[in-house]
């Protein structure tokens, strides 16, 4: 079935995904706003000619893209991507959640399966392990880039 793109005001593709929703239209089949785009909506449909009609109704959605995609091309957009992706054991992360925001620390283990860091913090006396999870993290340099 084919994927219509909406532009969108940008930052109200959620707003217009979740209006677009509401009309319960029979040649809507999907809505997808992932957050790593921004002033698009995907509509999954049969019929472009409604899909335009309803989105012509709808503020914040500035119209169709003309041409289609398919769900192949926008299925790694479903796929959920693990917040400790890209970390490795040595990188230097700076907390930005928790009681210890703003702090600096290195990690020292990672476990993906629950999405979590180990970290030690720079500027303790005592090296004492925390676990915080990893969209708690942001990472300040990574020690991959360091190897050359």
């Amino acid at each position: 079935m084919p994927v219509y793109a909406i532009k969108t005001t940008a930052n109200q593709e959620q707003a217009v995904s979740d209006m677009i929703a509401r009309k319960e239209h029979p040649s809507i089949h999907t809505i997808l706003a992932p957050d790593s785009i921004t002033s698009y909506v995907m509509v999954e449909g049969n019929d472009p000619d409604a899909i335009d009609l309803i989105i012509e109704e709808i503020p914040h959605a500035r119209g169709m893209i003309p041409g289609v995609s398919s769900i192949e091309e926008i299925g790694h957009f479903l796929d959920p991507k693990s917040d400790v992706a890209g970390i490795s054991e040595g990188d230097i992360i700076e907390l930005i959640a928790g009681p210890f925001k703003g702090e600096r620390a290195k990690v020292q283990r990672i476990d993906e399966s629950k999405d979590q860091v180990t970290v030690e913090l720079y500027e303790s006396t005592v090296p004492i392990p925390l676990t915080v999870r990893g969209d708690q993290i942001r990472v300040l340099d990574s020690e991959g880039f360091n190897k050359r």
